[in-house]
């Protein structure tokens, strides 16, 4: 294999690399309509635009990598939509493609002095390869209970990978695992597609258990025994759990952590709605414990914005000019 790690350049110029934020949450604080199974990949069909602009102010906030608007998007959940096979692929290599092309126009915008800076390497952009639970839009990212076998979870991931693969990202984001047995499918196939390194993050419960109640420690042995998978750690994870998660990670690999908790609130399926999450859950709060305890790519998931990560950058870089 002869694979480049592409966030080798962050880690050796300042230690860590910043993700983006909310997609989804912050488009709809926008204005957005993302009622429906699709959500944030509704927009891919409505207005990819909002989806360009967001990737674009996280990247001008501060964010190293931007992921794509692909969590939600599935063959299945565009046909739900009439869309062809044909056109699903087409709009799942699109969400990649706006992040690649707000990533051009950034670059554009920076003087000539700061891109050939060490305080701004060029951002990297990866695909979100959301777990099936996403797909289901009934929360089961927060309990893992899929009730399907691992052939059809093979045979659900493996086209939306090799549609988004077309679309050449620099990584992919395997994000919001909730149980050890996708995490088995999704290392399986990544282990084919060798050529695209990723990361692997899990939803976790608490600071010991993935959704499913599973060991998160189990998941971390997992990922950390594939050679295309870069980094592991948390993602949608409450922020109160992520710095023991972490310490827990690292006794299980010496592969880099990634580390992106919601803004504390929390998802009540039923309902459709966020419950309010504690005032010290602020991202940038945070920061500073989290990378002592190992994490090297560090962001945020639900309910953070451009602001939170333009904070969260100040306060781990703060010599990086704006």
């Amino acid at each position: 294999m002869n694979q480049v790690d592409p966030l080798q350049p962050f880690l050796d110029s300042q230690g860590v690399a910043i993700l983006d934020g909310a997609l989804a949450t912050e488009l709809e604080s926008r204005g957005a309509d993302l009622s429906g199974a699709l959500w944030s990949a509704r927009l891919l069909l409505e207005d990819p635009d909002a989806i360009r602009k967001l990737h674009l102010d996280y990247f001008e906030a501060g964010a190293d990598i931007a992921i794509s608007a692909t969590y939600q998007a599935s063959f299945q959940g565009f046909a739900r939509r009439g869309l062809s096979r044909a056109q699903s692929a087409a709009l799942m290599q699109l969400s990649v493609r706006l992040a690649q092309e707000a990533r051009d126009q950034f670059i554009q915008t920076l003087p000539q002095t700061r891109r050939q800076a060490a305080d701004r390497i060029r951002p990297l952009v990866a695909a979100s390869v959301g777990c099936y639970g996403a797909f289901l839009a009934d929360g089961s990212e927060y309990r893992g209970d899929y009730g399907v076998s691992s052939n059809a979870l093979r045979d659900w991931h493996r086209p939306r990978l090799e549609a988004l693969l077309e679309a050449e990202p620099d990584l992919l984001a395997c994000e919001t695992v909730p149980c050890l047995q996708e995490a088995e499918v999704l290392v399986d196939l990544l282990n084919e597609y060798r050529e695209t390194p990723s990361w692997l993050s899990f939803c976790c419960r608490n600071e010991s258990s993935v959704s499913s109640g599973e060991r998160f420690a189990a998941c971390v042995e997992l990922a950390a025994a594939s050679p295309t998978v870069v980094a592991v750690g948390l993602n949608c994870t409450a922020p109160r759990f992520a710095e023991p998660l972490l310490r827990l990670a690292r006794q299980n690999t010496g592969k880099p952590l990634v580390c992106y908790p919601n803004s504390g609130e929390r998802w009540h399926s039923a309902s459709r709605q966020w419950i309010a999450g504690a005032e010290d859950d602020r991202l940038a709060t945070h920061a500073a414990a989290w990378k002592a305890a190992g994490a090297r790519l560090i962001g945020g998931c639900c309910r953070t914005t451009p602001a939170d990560i333009r904070a969260l950058g100040q306060r781990l870089l703060p010599r990086r000019g704006k």
